[in-house]
């Protein structure tokens, strides 16, 4: 036994002095952690903010039907993804048209990880709206809380939640950068009234909520003006009070019902030639519409070839009208039925007349 132990210190001494020799130590003890102190208030509203909206942020995956080149089989493929949100707990999902343009199908998958199948309720494009339904539980669709864009101030904080490049849950920070921007749809007709911001908006977040620092949906996130197609501080969202607006009529119709006044406006250019002012000069008026019923009269040809003075509508309500693109936006704000008012010039002289609107054909 003696001559085991003396064996084994020795084997000991050997291993302790190659050690030595290696330099090879034990590991140093971890440093100890500095205490951080409490959140700041800003980063506690930014938790706020985000704990209680994300739940109600939906990723969108807009599908294509597509053949199999080996077996032939048809199937469904991914085209694309943006976001949405809940819009109320029967399952309406709020998002972008262009999101969801082209595509056959779409499938939203919630914050919990669940996928369903999309159904088309209605959509939008001139003002890049679309809505979706899916079957999911009341528990699983908790509504976002709506704000007002039409009392929002340069300076104010806002938060964009949604799925850039397919990274779901993102959450950014910015504030409301200017107010009142036009944006272009995919009709190429004027979005007015578009919130720019500066919160990271890349491909991947249209159609997500833009949240004030209450989290209440001030916009819909639509478009960036980037040359790399990434965030570079200039995004662009759709108020929310043009989205409320349009939403329950998409909902309640499928499609956005016109309000119509019954005229067809002069060509680009018709106002410059005949000297006019700033408006749209009427070339025709519908038989028993209500532009005729207001006494609106139409440019026209006279027997000798000359042009009998017509009315060009000015202002609808306390809406200026400069074009036929400003007039459309400013019908859209009422239903058909409702009764407006137009102020006509004819001649050097201004009338207004009441009209009834009428539901368009379109």
């Amino acid at each position: 036994m003696k001559t085991l132990s003396r064996s084994f210190a020795l084997l000991l001494l050997v291993v302790s002095l190659g050690a030595a020799a290696t330099g090879t130590r034990a590991p140093a003890p971890p440093r100890p952690v500095a205490p951080r102190g409490p959140l700041s208030a800003e980063e506690l509203n930014n938790i706020a903010v985000f704990k209680a909206a994300s739940p109600s942020v939906v990723n969108i995956t807009a599908l294509s039907v597509g053949r199999d080149f080996f077996s032939m089989n048809v199937q469904q493929v991914p085209r694309g993804t943006g976001t949405g949100f809940v819009w109320d707990d029967r399952g309406h999902i709020v998002t972008n048209f262009h999101v969801i343009q082209g595509a056959d199908a779409a499938r939203v998958t919630l914050s919990d990880q669940t996928s369903h199948r999309a159904q088309l309720v209605g959509v939008f494009p001139d003002r890049d709206i679309a809505v979706l339904r899916i079957e999911a539980p009341k528990a699983k669709l908790p509504a976002m809380s709506l704000g007002a864009s039409r009392d929002l101030q340069v300076g104010q904080k806002v938060y964009a939640i949604g799925n850039p490049f397919g990274l779901d849950q993102t959450l950014t920070t910015g504030i409301v950068s200017a107010l009142n921007r036009e944006i272009e749809s995919v009709t190429r007709r004027t979005i007015r009234g578009a919130i720019q911001t500066d919160a990271a908006i890349n491909p991947g977040n249209s159609g997500g909520p833009l949240l004030d620092s209450a989290g209440r949906v001030i916009g819909v996130n639509t478009a960036i003006y980037s040359p790399s197609g990434a965030s570079a501080g200039i995004g662009f969202a759709i108020p929310i009070d043009e989205v409320n607006r349009i939403v329950p009529r998409l909902i309640r119709d499928g499609r956005m019902v016109r309000p119509a006044l019954g005229v067809t406006a002069g060509p680009e250019g018709m106002s410059r030639a005949l000297n006019l002012p700033k408006g749209v000069p009427v070339v025709r008026v519908a038989p028993n519409g209500p532009a005729q019923a207001a006494g609106v009269q139409p440019f026209a040809r006279g027997t000798e070839g000359g042009i009998v003075a017509g009315d060009v509508i000015t202002a609808v309500n306390d809406d200026a009208v400069t074009d036929f693109d400003d007039m459309l936006t400013a019908l859209e704000r009422y239903n058909p039925g409702d009764k407006v008012t137009v102020t006509l010039w004819r001649a050097g002289k201004t009338r207004k007349q009441t009209a009834t609107l009428a539901e368009s054909d379109e």
